[in-house]
Parts: structure tokens; sequence; C-alpha cells
């Protein structure tokens, strides 16, 4: 299947155009001043069929989430890999630098599967 393109009045401006994409994910762009929580947050990118899983997400896929830069992806992977796979969403508050307020903002991105 092939990528349609943006929609008309897509906000690219907030993706970043060089990030590689992992097979089956979708990028998934809010629109150019679209209002309340959605324009706060960077685009996020979901595996197809719906929220990015923890337990298999790589770095560059969770840094796609709002809030979770470069050093928080790792941590999470580090987390995953030191104490083995999360159980619920919840656990993310396990990991270093992840608060409440980050939670709430990815949880309707990410699943435990």
């Amino acid at each position: 299947m092939s990528a349609g393109g943006a929609l008309a009045g897509a906000d690219l401006e907030r993706l970043n155009l060089a990030r590689p994409l992992a097979d089956g994910e979708k990028v998934v762009v809010p629109l150019a001043g679209a209002g309340g929580a959605l324009a706060a947050e960077p685009p996020a990118v979901m595996q197809e069929g719906g929220p990015l899983d923890l337990n298999t997400a790589d770095v560059h896929a969770l840094e796609s989430l709002p809030g979770i830069g470069p050093v928080l992806a790792q941590r999470i992977v580090d987390y995953r890999t030191r104490y083995g796979p999360f159980s619920q969403v919840d656990d993310l508050l396990k990991v270093q630098g992840i608060g409440p307020k980050t939670l709430e903002r990815i949880r309707p991105l990410v699943t435990v599967r």
C-alpha cells in the first residue's frame, strides 16, 4: 500500500520529514490551526491499526510521542530491557523522567500487548 499524501490543510511544519519510518507505521498529522490539545502536541507515529506498543517500539518510534525526546525514549527501552515487558501503560511511571502529566498526554497513543 502506498502513501496517499497529506490532506489539504495538514500542518507539515510540525513533522520531521527526515525521520525514517519503520514498516507498518503511520503518521498522524494535525491540521494547521487546529484548536485544543492536539495543536499543542507534535504528531505521533502509531502502528497501523492502533496505538504504539510499548513492548515492541524502538527508540525512534517512542521519540514521535509528545513529550518524549531521545533521552526518555532510550530510558523506556532500557527499562524494558532490564526489567522485562511492560504489563500496563501505567508502568511508564517507573521510568525516570516520566510523570503523571507526560503519561496522560501519551496514554491515548500507546498500548501494552
